[in-house]
């Protein structure tokens, strides 16, 4: 691999954002970060090429920056949960979640469409929300979509980015699950409980967790833009997702706190109406397809994984 690969990097500043700038950055690429506030980002993540203000509109100032490029990262959205206490899905912010999503990655498509010397790859972010509720059967990249708010989100989502092939782009989409992250997400709203020794299942306990360590995550999106096979769906889960039982007890072991309190879904649905389907409801995802592209997890197992997370 050359060292001189230029990549666009939208979304930068999030939560996997942050962690894959630096893994770019150590890899040799030259980054070029799309954001909506440049010089915010280039405090937060100094280093980069180039810091290019971008909103999520065709015909902006930005479209110039693609031309040239070798791939463009997609990552930008609004967040499906910031936290889970308090938060709801209104219909407006339900608008917001999916515009931010499909009118984001279509301008990305058409600046790429308009660029004399086009990306070769994009790598488009999508969620594993695509699948919908799916109890226990076993979800690979061949699965259909559901058929809630999340599946619509994804498929038009992911519909926009699969308009790239047509201009000749190898286009990976990323479906990233549960990811694992101490200061936001399903595990820190988790630990509070279990630090003051009150944790448990969120009931009904059955439905399945499809996890991902954030080192995880950053490798697939690597796999995704170096690896010339990988295109299409690609799921970003651990091979062994896990239920809410499960995970609840094994969180407790790592944290040396009891597992004995279960959340009822009835007061979590009375607190966030239709989001708490995030956590209430599940997928049992499976990377088939990372695996088959040589993809080797550092963790595939749920224990080590919070044992690293939570030191």
């Amino acid at each position: 691999m050359s060292n001189t690969k230029r990549v666009i990097l939208t979304g930068a500043t999030g939560l996997i954002g942050r962690q894959l700038f630096g893994a770019l950055r150590e890899r040799g690429y030259e980054i070029v970060v799309f954001s909506r506030n440049p010089e915010q980002a280039r405090r937060q993540l100094p280093g980069a090429a180039e810091y290019v203000a971008w909103a999520p509109t065709p015909g902006g100032g930005w479209t110039a920056a693609l031309d040239g490029a070798d791939a463009v990262i997609h990552l930008a959205g609004a967040p499906i949960a910031q936290g889970l206490i308090g938060v709801r899905w209104t219909p407006a912010y339900k608008r917001e979640i999916m515009a931010s999503r499909v009118e984001g990655t279509r301008a990305i498509v058409e600046a790429i469409a308009a660029a004399p010397r086009k990306p070769a790859t994009l790598v488009s972010a999508s969620a594993i929300g695509y699948y919908g509720h799916r109890g226990a059967e076993p979800l690979d990249e061949s699965a259909p979509p559901g058929n809630d708010f999340l599946a619509d989100v994804c498929v038009a989502w992911e519909r926009e980015a699969t308009r790239a092939e047509a201009l000749g782009l190898r286009v990976v989409r990323v479906r990233t699950g549960i990811v694992l992250d101490t200061t936001s997400g399903a595990l820190g709203q988790l630990l509070l409980p279990f630090r003051l020794r009150t944790g448990g299942p969120i009931l009904p306990g059955t439905q399945y967790y499809s996890w991902i360590h954030p080192a995880d995550e950053i490798g697939i999106i690597l796999l995704a833009l170096e690896h010339p096979g990988a295109a299409g769906p690609l799921n970003a889960t651990a091979p062994n997702p896990v239920t809410s039982h499960e995970f609840a007890a094994i969180l407790g072991e790592v944290l040396g706190s009891p597992s004995w309190l279960p959340v009822p879904e009835l007061a979590l649905r009375a607190a966030l109406g239709e989001m708490a389907d995030l956590v209430t409801k599940g997928q049992r995802v499976v990377p088939r397809r990372a695996q088959e592209l040589g993809y080797r997890f550092r963790f595939p197992e749920l224990k080590p994984a919070l044992r690293d997370l939570l030191g």
